[in-house]
């Protein structure tokens, strides 16, 4: 009686270790050629999710891909599955200056510097990049999180 106890408290601590461990991270896919040399199409990678005030210039996200040229028209996603995903190096983040390859392809924003609750993210393979180039700034709601490792290489 006590063995079986002890056994339901286990496996219960670990379904309850499982479930945060999946609050706090997801697995996300590579897709495409934009992140090359330091990803490549196909590499998982654990995305440990954070908020934009945990992102610094320089750390590698994930953000949810805009609907197409009208936006974000879904809210934001909490889930990795059943949405599109790009992993792209973080440029800028609130406060920063803005980067002038981003500024070349959005010359009439006012502003010098990202505004609070938005991000510039580039492709480290800026040829055919569908990144802040194209999209703009980036809302901090779409953030998924930032790449804790790459788990698999991509073949």
């Amino acid at each position: 009686m006590i063995a079986r106890y002890w056994l339901l408290l286990a496996a219960s601590a670990g379904v309850g270790a499982i479930l945060i461990l999946r609050r706090r991270f997801a697995v996300v896919t590579v897709t495409g050629q934009s992140m090359v040399p330091a990803l490549a199409d196909g590499d998982r990678v654990l995305v440990r999710r954070v908020r934009l005030g945990r992102i610094r210039a320089g750390d590698v996200v994930v953000v949810e891909k805009p609907d197409g040229e009208a936006g974000w028209r879904k809210p934001p996603a909490n889930r990795v599955a059943g949405h599109e995903w790009l992993i792209k190096r973080a440029a800028a983040v609130p406060s920063d200056p803005l980067p002038d390859s981003f500024r070349a392809c959005w010359p009439a924003l006012p502003d010098e510097l990202v505004p609070a609750g938005k991000l510039v993210v580039l492709g480290d393979s800026p040829a055919g990049s569908y990144d802040s180039r194209v999209i703009g700034y980036i809302p901090g709601e779409r953030l998924l999180g930032v790449v804790a490792r790459r788990m698999t290489a991509g073949s």
